[in-house]
């Protein structure tokens, strides 16, 4: 049986009440990626070129710290990531956490919400910053995703003891 994580970003609630569900329909541990600094509303405002979000975004080399870390990543075989969908691919958090740990080994499952923006080529972003692991493709969800819906696309990843 593949021990699973559950690791998420989410600005607003809508990703976290999608990786609880997630985590939840798996029986994966969860782990919220906090960031140092919380995101305000106005940092979030993605046509104001100078809020937070965007400066952050339009910097590819831009690293938001975060303010918890994993005990030992070393005991999961898969870590599901989730994040809301910015400017077409993962918010520059997912970048610190990915460069945080030693995924070398691992599978590693991206996983989106966003009301139409699709996830992208973020899995070719994530495979380059964990080199050594498996990086999957990863899907984008809509808000209202239910659980066993989750469970089902998550199975090819997480395989259950009979």
């Amino acid at each position: 049986m593949s021990k699973a994580l559950v690791a998420y970003f989410s600005a607003t609630g809508k990703t976290k009440a999608m990786a609880e569900k997630l985590a939840s329909g798996i029986g994966a541990d969860l782990f919220e990626i906090v960031p140092e600094i919380p995101y305000e509303e106005a940092d979030l405002k993605w046509m104001n070129k100078e809020s937070r979000s965007s400066v952050e975004m339009m910097d590819k080399t831009s690293r938001p710290a975060i303010s918890s870390q994993i005990e030992d990543i070393s005991q999961y075989d898969v870590i599901f990531v989730g994040f809301p969908v910015w400017w077409y691919r993962e918010p520059s958090i997912i970048d610190t956490f990915m460069e945080a740990y030693d995924f070398s080994g691992k599978t590693i499952v991206p996983f989106a919400t966003s009301g139409g923006t699709s996830i992208g080529d973020t899995y070719k972003n994530l495979q380059a910053l964990a080199p050594d692991a498996k990086v999957a493709k990863g899907e984008r969800f809509r808000k209202g995703t239910l659980e066993r819906e989750l469970a089902r696309w998550a199975s090819e990843w997480v395989k259950k003891e009979d």
